[in-house]
């Protein structure tokens, strides 16, 4: 039996509203003032400029996180980590068999142009 999803929403009242794009993280290092281990990672969107995003992508090793191509939502409200603030939320998935929390990224498939918008 399919697991029940959420109910149908329209697109121009949600997925037409985020501004979600391609970056490039140029700078990652372990965060150590969060509760969890948790990167702080900063993200080039070419002409959108440089956001810092912290996020939770810690099974994979600093040297495969810094050049990723990731997706970005840019249009979010800053939000508060404890004692740091995540300005873009980098989209990721549940890593596989790692603890609640702990996240892969969603990335395209070949080198797009950073900015690009997700459609």
């Amino acid at each position: 039996m399919a697991s029940k999803i959420k109910p149908v929403v329209s697109y121009d009242d949600s997925f037409a509203k985020l501004d979600v794009r391609v970056g490039r993280i140029v700078e990652v290092e372990l965060e150590t003032r969060t509760n969890k281990q948790t990167y702080k990672m900063v993200v080039d969107f070419g002409k959108y400029g440089k956001r810092v995003s912290y996020g939770r992508f810690t099974c994979h090793p600093v040297e495969d996180v810094k050049d990723r191509l990731v997706l970005g939502v840019l249009n979010f409200d800053p939000r508060p980590m404890g004692p740091v603030t995540s300005e873009v939320l980098v989209l990721g998935v549940q890593y596989p068999k790692a603890e609640s929390g702990e996240a892969t990224f969603v990335s395209p498939a070949v080198n797009a142009k950073v900015g690009s918008k997700l459609f």
